[in-house]
C-alpha cells in the first residue's frame, strides 16, 4: 500500500512562488505528482539550453517593425561548440566582422543585439515585445539613434561589444536568453555597456534579469532600461558606477512621456 500524502503546513505559499517549497511527502520521498513535475522543468531546461533560434522568424518581425536587421555568428561553429568553448561565442566570425565594418554608419546613440545565449526559446519569446515596447518609449521621448538591430547566434553577453564597436555605437543593448532555470526556462537577460569595446569586463556593464511575463514583464522591462539608458548617456558610463534608483512600481506604470517627471 503506497503510503498517504503528507502536506506541508506552509503549502499555501505556494501561491505566491513558482520555487518547489511545501510540496509535502510520501514517507521519506518527495510525492509522485511533484517528482514529475520536477523532471519535466528539468527536461524543459535542457531543451532549451540545445534548441536553436528560429532566425528568419525573429528577423521578420524586426522587419514588420520598419527595422533593417543583420545576422551575424560567433566564431562558435555550432551547438555543442559553443556550450563547451565559451571564449568563441564572445567574438564575431571573420564574416560576420566583415559585415558589420561595411555597415558602420555615423555615429549612433544605441546599437541592439539580440542574442540566441543559453535560450533561444527565450529570446524567441520575449525579445520582440521588449524591443517594441522600448523603441515606442525612445520614440516617443525623441533624441535617440539607434543603428540596424543585429540578431546573433550562437553567442555570449561579450559579443555585444564587438558588434557595438563595429558599428560605431555610444551603448550597446544585448537582449538574451539567460541560462534557463528549474522553473523558468525562458527567461531572458539585457546587459548594457557604455562604449562598447572588446575586452569589456562584467563589471563595466549592467543588467536587467528574468524578463518574461511570470518574472519582469517585457513592458516593466522596457521601463526600467529606458531610464537606466538615459542615466548612462547623461554619466557616460555604464557598470557598478551607475545605479539603478528607480521606483520599478512607479517606473512600470508610468507613460513613457512622464517618466522625467519621475526622475527616469
Amino acid at each position: 500500500m503506497k503510503p498517504p500524502v503528507t502536506g506541508q503546513p506552509w503549502a499555501s505559499l505556494r501561491r505566491y512562488t513558482a520555487a518547489r517549497i511545501g510540496l509535502g511527502r510520501a514517507g521519506a520521498s518527495v510525492p509522485t505528482a511533484a517528482h514529475l513535475a520536477f523532471q519535466q522543468a528539468h527536461a524543459e531546461a535542457r531543451d532549451a539550453v540545445h534548441a536553436a533560434l528560429d532566425v528568419e522568424a525573429l528577423l521578420g518581425g524586426l522587419r514588420a517593425l520598419g527595422e533593417a536587421p543583420l545576422h551575424v555568428r560567433s566564431r562558435a561553429a555550432d551547438r555543442a561548440t559553443y556550450l563547451q568553448r565559451p571564449d568563441l561565442g564572445r567574438r564575431l566570425d571573420d564574416a560576420s566582422a566583415a559585415l558589420l565594418a561595411e555597415r558602420r554608419a555615423p555615429a549612433a546613440d544605441l546599437a541592439f543585439v539580440l542574442a540566441d545565449g543559453l535560450s533561444a526559446l527565450a529570446l524567441q519569446r520575449q525579445a520582440l515585445p521588449l524591443f517594441t515596447a522600448l523603441r515606442e518609449r525612445l520614440q516617443q521621448e525623441g533624441g535617440w539613434a539607434w543603428a540596424p538591430p543585429v540578431v546573433a547566434t550562437q553567442a555570449r553577453v561579450a559579443l555585444g561589444d564587438e558588434v557595438g564597436a563595429l558599428l560605431n555605437a555610444r551603448c550597446v543593448v544585448v537582449l538574451i536568453g539567460e541560462r534557463p532555470g528549474l522553473s523558468a526556462p525562458d527567461s531572458l537577460g539585457v546587459y548594457f555597456s557604455w562604449a562598447p569595446r572588446p575586452a569589456l569586463v562584467d563589471a563595466q556593464r549592467n543588467c536587467i534579469s528574468n524578463v518574461r511575463p511570470e518574472g519582469l514583464a517585457p513592458a516593466a522591462a522596457a521601463a526600467k532600461l529606458q531610464a537606466l539608458l538615459r542615466e548612462a548617456r547623461t554619466r557616460r558610463l555604464s557598470g557598478i558606477g551607475l545605479k539603478d534608483e528607480q521606483d520599478d512600481r512607479a517606473v512600470a506604470a508610468a507613460p513613457a512621456p512622464l517618466m522625467k517627471l519621475l526622475g527616469g
